[in-house]
């Protein structure tokens, strides 16, 4: 009898563990994408994730970070797929040889927001570089994000642009954070700052205080996001089949429907521009 009960329980056992490796088998394959917070923060990846998993059975984990840490992931080979927006970054990376083939997917724009009340008179002006002479003239409040994002990298070129000198002038009225987009917006709420946005965070952020868009249309406000594999020549663990698959169905017409589907408040946060 006793032969018997453990003849079925290491039966019952031998099919529990065919059970559980045909589950663990038929699991769905999992990709990292090294990205920005814009495109976590704008709810982008929430709303567009979910369709390509369904579409093609690959599951995506994203790492939301400033573009400049978003590759140097990419870099270490801690990630399948970069996403992110900072072009000069993005060529460098690629000349080093971290990454494959660069596609363009999508744009939007940055923006100046401000306290309605605005020290610094820039509302309504569409001359980026004159709306941040006049903030450092002023020395009013503005966040930054100081994080080597491609926005923060972006501000800093503007201010460049604007022949504003700021390890000359900046003192207690410019604040480096060191943190995302969602962070800067919050404090410049609380603060009455000006800072730097890309549009889509802007647009899905909540806590906007007494902050508006002040400045807007610049042509160098332009915000170009690109995609690209990491190399699995340097580090062969990439999953460089189904990474490709992602950019593959990013730039590809069903992927960039997807994404100019994708609004908040009836506005389209981000415009498709890929070249399949």
């Amino acid at each position: 009898m006793l032969k018997r009960i453990l003849t079925v329980g290491l039966a019952v056992f031998a099919i529990s563990n065919l059970a559980f490796s045909g589950g663990a088998l038929a699991q769905e394959p999992t990709i990292t994408v090294a990205s920005t917070t814009s495109t976590e923060q704008s709810g982008l990846f929430g709303y567009l994730l979910p369709r390509f998993t369904s579409a093609t059975g690959i599951g995506v984990k994203v790492v939301a970070v400033g573009t400049g840490q978003a590759l140097d992931i990419g870099r270490r080979g801690d990630a399948d797929v970069v996403f992110v927006h900072d072009k000069v970054a993005e060529e460098k990376f690629l000349a080093e040889g971290f990454g494959v083939k660069r596609f363009d997917v999508m744009y939007n724009d940055f923006v100046v927001i401000g306290p309605k009340a605005d020290p610094a008179h820039i509302a309504g002006g569409k001359d980026v570089a004159e709306a941040l002479r006049k903030i450092a003239t002023t020395r009013s409040a503005f966040v930054s994000r100081g994080d080597r994002s491609g926005t923060h990298e972006a501000e800093l070129r503007l201010w460049k642009v604007a022949g504003v000198d700021l390890a000359a002038v900046k003192g207690d009225w410019y604040r480096e954070i060191g943190q995302g987009m969602g962070a800067v917006l919050n404090m410049a709420s609380s603060a009455n700052a000006y800072l730097i946005s890309d549009r889509g965070t802007w647009l899905a952020f909540k806590n906007r205080g007494d902050l508006a868009i002040l400045t807007e249309g610049d042509r160098r406000l332009f915000n170009q996001y690109g995609v690209m594999l990491v190399n699995p020549a340097r580090h062969p663990d990439v999953k460089a089949k189904e990474g490709q698959a992602f950019i593959d169905w990013l730039i590809s017409s069903a992927g960039q429907k997807t994404i100019a589907d994708y609004k908040v408040g009836g506005e389209q946060l981000f415009f498709t521009n890929a070249t399949n």
